[in-house]
């Protein structure tokens, strides 16, 4: 699955403003609410509640909060950069500056790991990564993410 199969260009957030943990999760819910026809504070409510079993920052930069939701008819995905860094209580303590943000149906659970995963591996490509942060508007990060998928 390619990650632009499922990410809108409105869903990128390219300069994240939150400080902390609760704010980015509402920060980078409001697009992704809007696009998935989904209420934005229940998405908020299902990803902090995810966040409460155990952080989604994997450590070296990223976090990849993610929720299901009964309501949602289709996976969603949300993109957000966040230049100063975010305590986001990564595994490694360092601060997240790259975040994906996956919402997917309650009842799709192969979906979900399959996407997990997909992001999680090319999230591994430093390269990657550099150019993710590099990239100062939602077009050039779309752009990044173009050329990613097209060598999936």
């Amino acid at each position: 699955m390619k990650i632009l199969d499922v990410l809108s260009r409105d869903a990128i957030c390219a300069d994240l403003k939150a400080h902390d943990k609760k704010g980015v999760l509402e920060e980078l819910a409001t697009p992704v609410a809007e696009a998935a026809g989904v209420n934005r504070d229940e998405l908020v409510r299902v990803l902090m509640d995810r966040e409460r079993l155990g952080s989604t920052g994997i450590g070296g930069g990223i976090g990849i909060p993610h929720g299901k939701l009964k309501t949602l008819q289709t996976l969603a995905l949300g993109f957000g950069l966040s230049r100063a860094g975010v305590d986001f209580e990564s595994m490694d303590g360092k601060p997240t500056h790259i975040f994906f943000l996956l919402l997917t149906p309650e009842n799709s659970t192969g979906l979900h790991l399959k996407v997990l995963a997909r992001i999680s591996r090319i999230l591994k490509n430093e390269p990657f990564k550099e150019q993710l942060m590099a990239a100062a508007t939602p077009e050039e990060i779309y752009a990044v993410i173009e050329a990613e998928d097209e060598e999936f």
